[in-house]
């Protein structure tokens, strides 16, 4: 097995799809943390902390993909295609993703391009957002008397509203939703469509295993007055479930006094 970023003996690059972690750059694995010491050209997201960015060599050529809501640097398919071209032209890719690039990241999509063009792929996977946040704000997905279920969605897509969630929430589950902050009023009505009690614990963690991590807890059918009354952006996990409460209330106030 190697650790680096070295030259190939075909004439074909490898892309390295390389989770960066929450943010905080003592979370990633060895594995990322070597392939960008020695990475040459790196396509990175724009939610990976800069911190993590100071670690690649001012030789290595650096390309922004940044997506935005409504503003995109370069669509998906131009990504795929930006990854192919390296990768045909003799160069190792390492694109670097926030979290773990088979969750939320659209990893699949640029693997499944990259193997279709005949392309060697390598995933290196990193602590996902919900690991990362709970940790560091110290809520326990799971808890032997609150929660044996835990279930990711994605609280900004096409149809959401025709999403069926019902059973994800609720008495012995907990629900983490990922960008969710836009559409915190329509989680919360459709949460509560669904059968989920109003006064059902939340939790909101903003820049999550991050210096500026704010931790904001509540009931669900407040959900959308937090958001805006604490103008929260993203990044930022929605946190649904007993668990949240049970979480040690001190780590939420230092956090949102630290952040203020």
């Amino acid at each position: 097995m190697h650790f680096y970023c070295m030259a190939n003996t075909s004439s074909l690059g490898t892309v390295y799809l390389v989770g960066a972690g929450p943010g905080d750059p003592d979370l990633l694995t060895l594995r990322a943390a070597r392939l960008l010491q020695h990475a040459e050209l790196v396509v990175h997201d724009g939610l990976v902390d800069p911190s993590i960015l100071a670690m690649i060599p001012v030789t290595a050529r650096r390309i922004s993909v940044a997506k935005q809501r409504s503003k995109h640097t370069l669509p998906q398919d131009e990504i795929n295609a930006l990854l192919i071209d390296e990768a045909q032209a003799g160069r190792d890719v390492v694109r670097l993703k926030g979290g773990d690039p088979f969750i939320f990241g659209r990893g699949g999509e640029e693997m499944e391009d990259c193997h279709a063009a005949g392309i060697r792929v390598e995933i290196v996977p990193g602590i996902t957002a919900a690991s990362g946040a709970a940790a560091a704000s110290q809520i326990a997905l799971t808890h032997r008397d609150s929660a044996s279920i835990v279930s990711f969605v994605a609280g900004q897509c096409k149809g959401l509203s025709d999403q069926d969630w019902a059973g994800l929430a609720g008495k012995g589950r907990t629900l983490v939703i990922y960008m969710g902050v836009r559409t915190a009023p329509q989680i919360a009505e459709k949460l509560m469509g669904d059968g989920l009690a109003p006064d059902m614990p939340v939790a909101i963690i903003e820049n999550g295993a991050r210096p500026q991590m704010r931790v904001l807890r509540g009931q669900l059918a407040a959900l959308p007055d937090l958001v805006e009354q604490h103008r929260v952006v993203s990044p930022a996990l929605i946190v649904i479930g007993d668990v949240t409460a049970r979480a040690n209330a001190s780590v939420a106030q230092i956090a949102l006094e630290a952040a203020l």
